[in-house]
């Protein structure tokens, strides 16, 4: 069994510190829309979660989900119960800066100087802890609903092995930091550029293939969850690429 240290009064202080929050390049880029962060969440699957192990900078890849266990909004991290995250944490949670990035587009201009990306990203900052044990199941569920919707109807109801085996740690969306960008080249008649040069944006987006069935998969049809997820996606980014027409950047 793995035994977690005590915490010092030094260490307990440095955590319980919040760094600013507001960006200092490009600050037209930082957004205060709760619907622009809320977007950015819910379309994205994978959350880069930065911490200090042994004293050393570590970031890592987790599947995540926005779920509610009571306490209003949270970032729910999945993981297993042996994941050194998750006994870091232990019972008082540990700082953590979490990252989500959508990049929507490479940006081209006439130098590589001026040209850029179109992103949305958001940091979110806080003490994640461990989901109680009689929460668990409540949270795996919604991190389920978020990266596959509609396939809990699907599916069996997970065993209590299953459950005990894998872990969850939550963090609450109160100190976050969003910023985008969704624009075209910056260009003007009298730049002095080659316009005989093609500039403009090369959208970039998340679809998805053709579903492969496994092996022992006797179904003939696919899941309609599985369709709808992938309609999904497309639609997302029709809807990108007709706003991006629609300011006469492609």
């Amino acid at each position: 069994m793995s035994v977690i240290p005590e915490t010092s009064d030094a260490a307990r202080d440095e955590a319980s510190r919040t760094p600013s929050m507001t960006v200092r390049r490009k600050r037209e880029r930082q957004s205060h829309d709760p619907e622009q962060l809320d977007e950015i969440l819910q379309e994205g699957y994978f959350a880069h979660v930065g911490m200090v192990r042994d004293g050393l900078p570590v970031v890592l890849p987790y599947l995540y989900a926005v779920g509610d266990l009571g306490e209003g909004p949270r970032l729910l991290l999945h993981g297993s119960t042996g994941g050194g995250a998750f006994i870091q944490a232990g019972s008082r949670g540990m700082p953590v800066a979490v990252t989500i990035t959508h990049l929507d587009g490479l940006v081209y201009a006439r130098s590589t100087n001026d040209s850029s990306a179109n992103y949305r990203s958001a940091m979110v900052f806080g003490r994640a802890t461990v989901v109680p044990a009689e929460q668990r199941a409540e949270a795996l569920w919604q991190i389920a609903d978020h990266l596959m919707p509609g396939r809990r109807a699907e599916v069996r109801e997970m065993t209590d092995k299953e459950i005990a085996a894998t872990q969850v740690l939550q963090l609450p969306l109160d100190t976050v930091s969003v910023k985008v960008r969704f624009a075209g080249v910056g260009e003007a008649a009298d730049d002095g550029e080659d316009h005989g040069v093609w500039a403009g944006v090369l959208p970039l987006a998340v679809h998805a293939g053709v579903p492969q069935a496994s092996a022992l998969t006797e179904a003939a049809d696919v899941s309609p969850s599985i369709l709808a997820a992938a309609e999904a996606l497309d639609a997302r980014a029709r809807d990108r690429d007709a706003r991006l027409a629609a300011m006469g950047s492609v």
